[in-house]
Parts: C-alpha cells; structure tokens; sequence
C-alpha cells in the first residue's frame, strides 16, 4: 500500500509493517518522534541523509489524514 504522493509506504515484510518513507527502514514515527521532541527538519534530514524535505511534509500530512478519521473506545465493563 502507498500514500501520501507515493512516500509512505507500508510493507508486512519492512519494520513489522509499521509505515516507512519510500520503503526504507526509517518510520514515519520516528521522524515524528524527533519534530515532536523539537528537533528541527534540518536536524532530522542530517541525522537521515537519505531522507529528502518533502519527506518529512509527507510524514506530517500521513499523520493529518490518520487524525481525520473517527475513532470508537469501546468499554469491556
């Protein structure tokens, strides 16, 4: 499965099935983990040389569309 223009991806057989960018071992959650932690995009593309800018935009609207979605807690009581 691809999304957003073709950057993330999603394979069983590539990091548990978890999204990656373009098939590479590096997760949308990790480049979320590293923004949300207050690094910079030029500190995540320098500790990820093979990742490009719009990679990192495709993380963050791969995160928007998730957020759009409706979620149900269903309650076991």
């Amino acid at each position: 499965m691809e999304f957003v223009s073709g950057r993330i991806t999603i394979d069983e057989k590539i990091c548990g099935g978890k999204p990656t960018i373009r098939g590479k071992r590096i997760t949308v959650q990790a480049v979320l983990e590293f923004l949300s932690a207050g690094e910079s995009v030029e500190e995540v593309l320098h500790q990820y040389p093979s990742l490009e800018r719009e990679d990192i935009t495709a993380c963050l609207e791969f995160a928007t569309e998730l957020m759009n979605r409706n979620y149900v807690i269903k309650s076991f009581v």
